[in-house]
Order: structure tokens, then sequence, then C-alpha cells
């Protein structure tokens, strides 16, 4: 930069003006395609302003009226040089040149993945079985009473009011029945000792021993939590 400033101090004033205009027009009219240049570009410009000043001094004779006009000249062109940056910072979002250390984690952090890794869920289907040809509890092997409308479990808890098709979960923690004329199904959590009447609901499958239900086939599954959180407009009741 220093050396710059001589070469435009040597050079006659009107050689070196024309040089830093057009430096200046290419920073208006090119910033985007030479941004790895702009800094230099910039320092081009401050550093060759002195020069150029000096020049015009020189070429008015030195005196204390070239002086002056040198740095009225110098009170302008730095005024300007500084409106010049301030509007292609702010107007076109001019990104200032990083170190090469900065620079070299960009490829990383370009293909590192972005958002909470996503979970894949499969849904195992239910297993159904008619319930009137007697059911084996995969918990403990006893057997299941089959009664008119409902089921007996030992510790005498009755599941009544379903029909005949019924399923467990995977590990047997849920027992759920289809309502009469499929009208919906009763789940039945064990081992919160909970039932869900879900009128209007269908039975999609299991995912971590958890039921995954939906309105009817096509439609996107939901989590059981979910379809709780509807008890008004899907006509929930629990007991």
């Amino acid at each position: 930069m220093l050396a710059w400033t001589v070469l435009l101090a040597s050079l006659p004033w009107w050689l070196g003006l024309p040089l830093l205009l057009a430096l200046a027009a290419v920073l208006l009219v090119l910033p985007q395609r030479l941004i790895e240049h702009v800094p230099m570009i910039r320092r081009s410009l401050r550093w060759g302003l002195p020069g150029v000043l000096f020049g015009l001094q020189r070429a008015l004779g030195g005196d204390a009226f070239a002086w002056g006009a040198a740095l009225l000249g110098a009170l302008v062109g730095y005024t300007l040089l500084a409106g010049l940056e301030a509007w292609l910072d702010r107007g076109h979002g001019h990104v200032p040149v990083t170190s090469a250390s900065t620079s070299a984690e960009w490829p990383e952090l370009a293909l590192a993945s972005i958002g909470p890794t996503a979970d894949i869920i499969e849904l195992q289907l239910p297993a159904w079985q008619p319930g009137d040809a007697g059911l084996t509890d995969p918990c403990d092997g006893s057997s299941v009473c089959h009664q008119a409308g409902g089921y007996r479990f030992a510790g005498d808890r009755v599941i009544d009011g379903v029909g005949p098709h019924v399923a467990f979960s995977p590990a047997g923690r849920w027992f759920v029945a289809r309502m009469a004329h499929d009208r919906g199904v009763v789940l039945w959590d064990r081992e919160r000792d909970r039932q869900h009447h879900l009128e209007g609901w269908q039975l999609c499958g299991w995912y971590r021993e958890q039921p995954w239900l939906a309105r009817r086939d096509g439609e996107m599954p939901l989590a059981l939590s979910a379809v709780l959180g509807h008890d008004d407009e899907n006509r929930l009741s629990q007991g």
C-alpha cells in the first residue's frame, strides 16, 4: 500500500484520479463478482487518495493555497469514500473476508446435519384373534375367560361391551378389543390400569409398545397421546 501511495504521488493528479474513480466504479458495478478482491480495492482507495492529493498540491505549486486545496480534497474524498463503503456494506450485504482458519470450517458446516435427528416410525401390525376361541395372557400365561360381550382377566378385571376381535401388544402391556359393529376400539393399559374407549378410531399398529390409531384406512396414524388430546372432538370417554 505504501508503494501504491508513492506511485500515485509521483504521477500527475489527472492520471491518478481516474484510477481511483475506476476502482470505485468497480466496487459499485461488480461487488459480488470480485468479492475476494473487495478488501484490496478498498485499501487501494484509502491509500491511493493521499498520493493523488500530494500530486495535486505539487501541480498547484506547493504553496499554502496548494496545501489548503489538498486538505480540502482529503476532507471531501474521505467523506465520499466513507459513504461509499457504508452503502456497500448496508445496501449490498457486504460480507467481510474472514481468516483462512475460519474459512476452512465452511465445508464442515455445509455437510453438517441441521435440526434434530428424525425417527423412522415403523408400526407392528396388531395380531387380531377371535376371543371366543379362548385367549392366553402373554404376560403370565393364564387363560382369559370369555363372557357375553366381555373378557375376564386374572384379578377379576373385566373388559366388557366389546366385540369378538381382540389383540395384545407385542409385550402384553396393552389389551385391545374392537367395539361391537366396529364402532371403535377399547384399549386397556394394564401397567397403569387405565381403560380408554375410543369411538370412531381403529388400531393401526404398535410402536415401542404404544398404540397408534387412525380414523379410517389410508389416514396418517396418530399416537395415543395425540388422540387423547382431542377428547371433545372425538367423543372420548376414559374409564
